[in-house]
């Protein structure tokens, strides 16, 4: 998760209203940047790829198959329990954003 947003956020509202409450309200909107949240709470199916969006089809898949590969279940039965659930949390989004891809690209 990016933290930078939040780091940046205290330091300039503490900064302008010369109070630490400054910095928690600063922190807070860095927070909704950082999750982008302004975007209602969708990501960028692109940036869950960790692509552009000129990617080619062939490069679409060849990042989706090797993130699936990372986040592979078998690989990961040495970890434990909270790790696995974010794991497969995150091949549910891996997937969700391969999924969303190809509808956008077959509607063009």
């Amino acid at each position: 998760m990016r933290w930078y947003g939040k780091a940046l956020g205290f330091l300039a509202g503490w900064l302008l209203l010369r109070h630490p409450a400054g910095g928690v309200l600063g922190a807070l909107i860095g927070h909704v940047f950082d999750a982008e949240l302004w975007r209602g709470g969708r990501k960028n199916p692109y940036a869950v790829l960790e692509l552009s969006e000129s990617a080619t089809n062939a490069e679409i898949d060849s990042a989706y198959q090797k993130l699936l590969l990372q986040y592979e279940s078998d690989r990961l039965s040495n970890l434990a329990k909270d790790l696995r659930e974010q794991a497969a949390k995150r091949v549910k989004e891996i997937r969700w954003a391969y999924q969303e891809i190809q509808n956008q690209r077959g509607k063009q």
